[in-house]
């Protein structure tokens, strides 16, 4: 009889020492398939593949290699190799999860070689519980793309891809600037300078020179005050009222510091501008060698396009699209840089709401709709953000859309009202790339009596139901 001291018949602990040892790119056995074997393949010739940092493992259809799962690197080296390998095995089609960044090298060089690439998202690969190995997700994969089951992400083409990149890298430049802003504007608060209280933009032509002065060394508010532009709605004695304060060391050099960042990122930001204005000049004139007239200019604002982006994108597209209430050639530039011109790439209108996330969700199971509140589903998408940037300043226009907006606002609140403006906008926007359609704003009164006309017919219909009949009364004496 053995008792529980004896070390002979205790349980062994498991070493939690890991080694730091990196794996070997070797071939690796193949699990058991999870796909049933009743479904009907439809790529016959489909290749899965798991993307990540340092490794990618690829997964081909079975008995077209000795071993048809392997592991690669991340080398440019190794992923020709995935290539060639693929191609040895007669692979045509080959679907990857979005990972990252990491997807878009192999993504890229896999179409230069003239292979179907399918980019899905990881949402849509679920993943049975209990089975989850890097060899396991390219083998999923591969058997979800063998059998049909997968649908490929939107992506452009090669030149709107290219224009995407330089339009986000734009974006983000001018999110860093707003940054430098607020602390410029935390440094004068700091000092106790209200300028940013007397002054609707720090970063103006007043702002700019008074904080310029600052940072040269002059201290006088009466001075400082001298800089106001003739625009200014303040007079020059408020402003040397709000340039009374405390120019501490520390402050100033924090001042200083967010100004030299926000000059930094406005020459990148020109920089990139102008990488934007060569790229657009490289499409198809499609406006006939029309230019647009002059617009009545409304205030520039600082993160405006340093070139005529208007005409340039009438030339790309043969649209105006500026002329959409709401629509700057600075929102229309982020829209074109999501979606493209290729309109075709969705069947209607619907599907283009869909995929940018603005319309209702639809929750129905046994033919009626659950409580699903009719929320639109989370997305981030840019060319969404865009259009829903676009409708929330139309809510004091006066348009036909902005009389929609606010009518929407009294019924839904306003971030549901700015959502079903933003679907209107992404409708219209689709109709004219798509079928060439011009705009045409027709009015607050004309919106106004549509709707008033649609209410009176829904009266009389539910009258009638109920055995009553509407009867209009003159304006007379329904004033008495």
């Amino acid at each position: 009889m053995t008792t529980a001291s004896d070390p002979s018949n205790s349980p062994k602990k498991k070493s939690t020492k890991r080694s730091h040892k990196p794996k070997a790119y070797r071939s690796l056995p193949v699990e058991a398939p999870l796909m049933p074997a009743e479904l009907k393949q439809v790529n016959l010739n489909a290749a899965g593949i798991d993307i990540g940092a340092t490794a990618h493992f690829v997964c081909v259809p079975q008995g077209r290699a000795p071993q048809p799962v392997q592991s690669f690197g991340t080398f440019t080296a190794d992923l020709e190799a995935i290539a060639d390998w693929l191609k040895q095995c007669g692979v045509t089609t080959v679907a990857m999860e979005a990972t990252g960044v990491y997807w878009i090298p192999l993504f890229e060089l896999l179409e230069r070689r003239g292979f179907e690439v399918k980019l899905v998202e990881p949402s849509r690969l679920k993943h049975v519980p209990g089975r989850k190995s890097d060899v396991l997700d390219c083998q999923w994969i591969q058997q979800l793309h063998t059998f049909g089951l997968l649908s490929g992400s939107f992506r452009p083409e090669d030149a709107i891809c290219v224009l995407r990149s330089f339009v986000r890298q734009r974006q983000t430049l001018v999110r860093s600037a707003s940054r430098c802003v607020q602390h410029m504007q935390k440094a004068l608060t700091q000092m106790n300078l209200k300028l940013q209280h007397v002054l609707s933009d720090i970063t103006g032509v007043t702002g700019m020179a008074i904080l310029s002065a600052i940072l040269a060394g002059e201290r006088d508010s009466r001075q400082l005050a001298k800089l106001r532009d003739e625009r200014c709605r303040n007079d020059e004695a408020t402003i040397a009222l709000a340039l009374q304060g405390n120019w501490r060391e520390d402050h100033l050099f924090a001042l200083k510091q967010a100004m030299d960042a926000y000059r930094f990122y406005l020459q990148q930001q020109a920089e990139v501008d102008e990488k934007i204005e060569t790229h657009l000049k490289t499409f198809e004139d499609k406006s006939q060698g029309k230019s647009l007239p002059h617009q009545a200019s409304k205030k520039k604002r600082a993160s405006a396009p340093g070139f005529d982006a208007r005409n340039l994108l009438y030339r790309m597209t043969g649209m105006d699209l500026t002329t959409v209430d709401g629509l700057e050639a600075t929102t229309v530039l982020a829209v074109i840089a999501e979606t493209g011109m290729d309109m075709s790439r969705w069947p209607t209108e619907k599907h283009f709401a869909s995929w940018l996330a603005l319309c209702p969700g639809v929750n129905k199971t046994g033919g009626s709709s659950q409580s699903s509140n009719g929320r639109t589903r989370r997305s981030s998408n840019r060319a969404a953000a865009a259009l829903r940037v676009a409708a929330a300043t139309l809510l004091r226009a006066e348009c036909a859309l902005g009389a929609f907006a606010r009518r929407m606002r009294a019924r839904l609140g306003a971030p549901k009202a700015i959502t079903a403006t933003a679907h209107k906008l992404a409708i219209i926007v689709y109709n004219m790339l798509k079928y060439g359609k011009t705009y045409v704003d027709r009015g607050v009164e004309y919106y106004e009596q549509q709707y008033r006309t649609t209410a009176l017919k829904n009266l009389r219909r539910r009258a009638a139901k109920l055995g009553f009949q509407l009867l209009e009364v003159p304006t007379a004496l329904a004033a008495t």
